[in-house]
């Protein structure tokens, strides 16, 4: 899930030309013969942090190596079918879960800005979604391949004082953007709200979850100015978050879009504007053959690969709650800097300055490429 809160650079975007074509090509086979290396090159390192550097190569559509296409049909042929079937199962029954939780209860509703949740119920309801939830979502990862989750809880000298002076509830959970399984992570450790573009909420099966956690809709296509009302909800779940600790705390990705896991991207400042502690979480994917990140390849692929690969890999570090100097409250992009470039440091991310903009330029590049 993308957010769309308040841009770093306040400076308009161009318009972009959206992707052409749709991604068609048969798994197993590729179109290299065609691609312009020199080219390729140029776009790499131009836009490094949307570049995948498996063997699988640009959007998965490289040339495989003969021992990884037969290990990628054998999985086809066995452990795909059985992981969509258990994927599938588990879905269903949380769905399940939430339809008799949510029965003959109203959701908690904002009419002017559209938004409804589930995630203010009290008592057993919101108990057995919030446990159920974060159970089946560390299901779902031991599905894909996730067998084992490595976390590490990083401690900081120079925030050490502070944090025990002040032991404030965060407002948000931050966490750089790597794939969407970011999301099954951080609801099997915190279950927390999301941002999520608006027609999710209207999907089957998928729509009730949404508001079960809590998500916090945005109309991404839109061009009007309902900016301002998304983030003035934002606001309000972050400072609700962070000053009861009933209440569902907000996870956000501030990047706004997906990287490789290698890079960290400009913040947006929606997370900050409340001036509220926030809790740094830097996600990262190892791997061999493939890799996890959704960066610069197709939904329908990833998911394919990502499920024929037998063993998956996320590696976690927890960072000390951020407490924001007084500075940090009167200027938002002063405080999301500066928990970007500690998030960057203690992670060995590489900050970078393109943003969502370049992704598409970079997209369109490739697809009329290969």
């Amino acid at each position: 899930m993308e957010t769309e809160l308040k841009p770093m650079n306040p400076e308009p975007q161009p318009e972009l030309e959206p992707v052409r074509g749709s991604d068609d090509r048969p798994l197993l086979k590729s179109d290299s013969n065609r691609m312009q290396t020199e080219s390729i090159e140029e776009l790499e390192k131009k836009f490094a942090a949307y570049v995948r550097n498996d063997v699988y190569g640009p959007m998965g559509r490289g040339e495989l190596p003969l021992a990884e296409k037969i290990l990628l049909g054998i999985s086809m042929l066995t452990v795909l079918p059985i992981r969509v079937v258990l994927a599938t199962t588990i879905l269903f029954l949380y769905y399940a879960i939430c339809r008799i939780c949510t029965m003959f209860s109203s959701p908690n509703r904002n009419e002017e800005e559209e938004q409804e949740d589930f995630a203010h119920m009290g008592g057993w309801r919101r108990g057995v979604t919030v446990w159920c939830g974060r159970l089946l979502a560390r299901a779902m990862l031991f599905v894909f391949g996730f067998y084992w989750i490595h976390e590490t809880y990083r401690v900081l000298e120079d925030q050490n004082e502070q944090s025990e002076e002040e032991a404030e509830r965060p407002g948000a959970i931050i966490s750089n953007h790597v794939s969407y399984l970011d999301i099954l992570y951080h609801m099997s450790s915190s279950f927390p709200s999301f941002v999520a573009k608006r027609s999710v909420g209207k999907l089957p099966l998928v729509g009730l979850i949404s508001k079960c956690l809590g998500c916090v809709y945005v109309q991404r296509e839109s061009k009007s100015s309902d900016f301002k009302g998304v983030a003035g909800v934002v606001v309000e779940r972050v400072r609700e978050a962070h000053q009861n600790r009933s209440a569902p705390i907000m996870m956000l990705f501030p990047e706004g879009t997906t990287t490789n896991g290698d890079f960290l991207l400009p913040f947006k400042t929606g997370a900050f504007l409340a001036g509220a502690p926030v809790l740094p979480v830097i996600l990262r994917y190892p791997y061999q053959r493939f890799s996890p990140a959704w960066d610069s390849i197709s939904g329908a692929r990833h998911v394919i690969f990502l499920l024929c690969q037998f063993i998956n890999y996320i590696e976690v570090t927890r960072l000390p709650i951020y407490y924001p100097s007084q500075e940090e409250k009167d200027d938002p992009k002063l405080y999301a800097y500066n928990v970007r470039r500690l998030m960057a440091r203690e992670g060995n991310l590489v900050m970078s300055d393109i943003g969502l903009a370049e992704k598409r330029v970079y997209h369109a590049a490739l697809n009329g490429l290969f």
